[in-house]
């Protein structure tokens, strides 16, 4: 497993501390009105804290000091709990609509609600009385996000509603290509560039620079995080088709049976032969073992795995050269460097 590099780990311990406290004062205040309004805050903490690379916060304190920050200051902590918020946020909306029961090797939030429902006997259908319960935890999510924000200046809050809004018209674009159940290699980097690399690396990059009164870095920053964010999501397409679900917590090929709009699978459809044409048809739809296997070598065959892995490579080296063109401060440079290296070559 690839280690995290300690200029993310550092920033996420204290990320988690100060996420334990908003959870806290937020579940108190709840549960003196009705313990069962803890039921949900409780679920969204464990989900939060169960797990995840708190890669956006981490890019959130590394603008901040780019930008003139304190690096030992919390002038960037709230934000990177907002965009750790807005993650679980997305996640647990993006677990209903895949109809993900596991994550990270857990119960997913709606599936928790299921099997309550299930368990007390309660009227109605359970499955959607669980999606709609976790559909008001991410919306939970969402509202703490804002909150974590605050009273930001104008140049923060543009940054923090382009964030929020490009995340969902990429969820959208994400959804629809599964639906169609195809997506041209254009059409997967138009999702990557919006629903992934802003939302990932360029935007809280950008937030933290903002806190820090760096709004004119903008543009140096997105020329490093975009080929990095882009870079990021073909990790992510090559996890979600043959990663190891010991590591992953999900099954492999996850991405497969779901018919994820991902550019792997633009590339090898579009150069795929009438026969690998066929198996790839069946992505989307309840598989095998088997039917995984014989996806995942048509993959490899029609060279998708290769060229991923050369662009991925590229956009790497790209978004490394443009670092130069940031102030470094505080080590700011050597940090980008080791988180660049880290989100391309992760395991999980």
């Amino acid at each position: 497993m690839t280690d995290a590099p300690r200029q993310l780990t550092e920033v996420a311990r204290r990320v988690e501390a100060a996420l334990h406290d908003v959870f806290a004062s937020e579940r108190a205040t709840w549960r003196e009105l009705d313990p069962v309004l803890d039921v949900p805050l409780r679920d969204l903490e464990e989900f939060v804290a169960g797990g995840g690379k708190r890669i956006r916060p981490g890019y959130c304190h590394w603008g901040w000091v780019t930008g003139g920050g304190d690096p030992d200051g919390d002038g960037a902590l709230m934000g990177g709990c907002a965009l750790e918020l807005l993650h679980a946020f997305a996640l647990v909306h993006d677990d209903v609509m895949d109809g993900s029961p596991t994550r990270r090797g857990s119960a997913t939030v709606w599936a928790r609600f299921i099997e309550r429902h299930h368990t007390g006997g309660w009227q109605g259908e359970d499955r959607r009385f669980g999606e709609a319960a976790a559909i008001l935890v991410g919306d939970i999510a969402m509202v703490m996000a804002d909150r974590c924000i605050g009273d930001a200046t104008p140049e923060v809050r543009r940054v923090w509603d382009a964030l929020r809004t490009e995340l969902n018209m990429g969820q959208y674009l994400d959804v629809l290509g599964t639906a169609k159940s195809f997506v041209t290699a254009e059409g997967a980097r138009t999702i990557m560039r919006n629903k992934t690399a802003g939302y990932t690396i360029v935007r809280p990059l950008q937030l933290g620079a903002a806190l820090a009164g760096r709004v004119d870095l903008a543009d140096a920053l997105a020329a490093h995080g975009m080929p990095l964010g882009i870079a990021f999501q073909l990790r992510d397409d090559m996890l979600g088709a043959f990663g190891d679900p010991d590591q992953t917590g999900k099954p492999v090929g996850d991405d497969l049976r779901e018919g994820k709009p991902t550019l792997l699978l633009a590339r090898a459809r579009e150069s795929a032969t009438p026969a690998q044409r066929a198996v790839l048809e069946t992505v989307g739809s309840e598989m095998t073992p088997e039917n995984v296997a014989a996806i995942q070598q048509v993959m490899i065959d029609t060279g998708a795995v290769a060229a991923s892995a050369r662009e991925s490579e590229r956009l790497l080296d790209e978004a490394v050269e443009a670092i130069a063109a940031l102030p470094d401060l505080h080590g700011s440079r050597a940090a980008l460097r080791a988180l660049a290296e880290f989100v391309v070559e992760r395991d999980i």
